[in-house]
């Protein structure tokens, strides 16, 4: 047989993908060198048998079936097609040694037999190689689906100790966990984004909706989500730290009820300050950790006196006279404060929308502030 190997091991995956017809549609480069490979180790080394009373399966070939049938379990597809895959493959060999013998003399009907018998014991090890490798797969992922549901009530609960979250996120590979994005949707995408967003997410399925639960990154950035679920009627909550994920998520809630559905993904973060203007004091929370962020980096003294600046300077529609006689300042001084203000907001000072957040976070804060001097 070996001088025609290459061409039987060609023959046989494309009859093996052919004859299967889980695996014909299947329009996938890796998938066929895969099927390819599996031939290859496969005849190499039962023709490497011929002879001896050495073991089936030595552990390099037995791999690679182990790793085909796990790839089966990873693509969500029975074990039934590579079953019926290997007893192609069965066929095919059997009738490729049989007339690789009969071209050097007559065949006895013992030796037939016998050869039969040997292939059929032979491809009996594939499929077991193969179906233990499925059903470690599905161990394995059975395993993963608990821990990452673990992972998914501590942060929806929001009461487990750090080191707990901690080790349930490095169970699932997210070390060094930071901030989450909640995802409100209707309970019949729950499936669909839990294969979408794979490693990225976590999926939990409530009784009237699902919540995606997404780590910080390049998938959980606005753009990617304004594209990713468009026509998902999806709500999406503010980018928080993880132990305030209960709080993101009530905050996505209470933005589906204000806004009703739409096909467009909508945005928590757009609507804080209804939220906050209607007693949501969890929206104020965010709002102001968002509209004094710039400012967090700064002394306390000077961030108190830039405060007081523009909080003035909102109130007096840019009136720097105003603000220098209320804050008992030179106007000069004034400038210079606006000067570093406009270094540090850019052009949302300039926007009328993000001034109005800033004067409502502002009249809170320093209300506060006030109260507690």
């Amino acid at each position: 047989m070996r001088p025609h190997l290459p061409a039987t091991v060609a023959a046989v995956a494309a009859a093996v993908t052919e004859a299967t017809p889980a695996f014909a549609d299947i329009a996938d480069d890796k998938f066929a060198r895969d099927v390819r490979t599996a031939v290859q180790v496969a005849l190499d080394r039962f023709l490497d048998l011929v002879g001896t009373g050495e073991p089936a399966l030595p552990p390099r070939v037995r791999e690679v079936f182990v790793g085909l049938g796990a790839a089966e379990a990873r693509e969500d597809r029975g074990p039934e097609a590579l079953l019926t895959a290997l007893r192609t493959a069965a066929r095919l060999l059997l009738r490729t040694a049989s007339q690789s013998l009969a071209r050097l003399r007559p065949l006895d009907p013992e030796e037939l037999i016998d050869l039969s018998d040997a292939v059929s014991a032979y491809v009996a090890e594939l499929a077991a190689a193969s179906t233990d490798g499925y059903a470690l797969q599905l161990r394995e992922q059975a395993g993963e689906v608990d821990r990452r549901r673990q992972l998914a009530e501590l942060l929806l609960r929001g009461d487990g100790m750090p080191s707990a979250v901690e080790s349930a996120a490095a169970r699932i590979g997210w070390p060094d966990l930071d901030a989450v994005v909640p995802v409100l949707l209707p309970l019949d995408q729950a499936r669909d984004v839990r294969f979408r967003y794979g490693p990225d997410g976590l999926v939990v399925e409530r009784g009237r909706d699902a919540v995606l639960l997404l780590r910080s990154g390049p998938r959980a950035a606005r753009v990617a989500l304004t594209e990713a679920l468009a026509g998902r009627r999806a709500v999406v909550g503010p980018e928080l730290g993880w132990p305030q994920v209960p709080a993101a998520v009530r905050l996505a809630e209470l933005t589906a009820g204000l806004v009703g559905p739409r096909a467009a993904p909508v945005f928590v973060d757009d609507h804080l300050v209804t939220l906050t203007l209607r007693g949501e004091q969890r929206a104020l929370a965010v709002l102001t950790a968002r509209r004094l962020a710039p400012l967090a980096r700064l002394r306390p003294a000077q961030r108190e006196n830039l405060l007081a600046t523009l909080h003035a300077w909102l109130r007096h529609w840019g009136s720097r006279a105003e603000v220098a006689t209320e804050l008992f300042v030179h106007p000069q001084t004034v400038s210079y404060r606006l000067k570093r203000l406009r270094e540090l907001y850019g052009a949302d000072l300039d926007d009328p929308a993000a001034r109005f957040e800033l004067l409502v976070v502002l009249t809170n804060q320093l209300t506060v502030d006030a109260g507690r001097g």
